[in-house]
């Protein structure tokens, strides 16, 4: 399984240690859980993201036509 070498300061370092005590880990787990809902809660964003862009590409001429004062000038016309 590839790894990664992280850096932190002593007091960062320090934390870890007290929260991995605390919580009846190892600080190799710790870190690997808050690492894997990070990228858990970035994908989770990412799917939000694209599911409100394909709602409002399917909704587009109706937030046109809420929204008239939000539209941009057409290709040519004057802002």
């Amino acid at each position: 399984m590839p790894a990664l070498n992280v850096e932190f300061s002593e007091r960062e370092l320090e934390d870890l240690r007290q929260i991995a005590k605390e919580r009846g880990t190892s600080m190799k787990a710790l870190v690997r859980e808050a690492a894997a809902a990070d990228i858990a809660r970035h994908r989770a964003l990412q799917e939000g993201a694209e599911t409100f862009r394909r709602f409002f590409a399917a909704h587009a001429e109706e937030f046109a036509a809420a929204f008239p004062d939000d539209e941009p000038p057409a290709k040519g016309e004057a802002a």
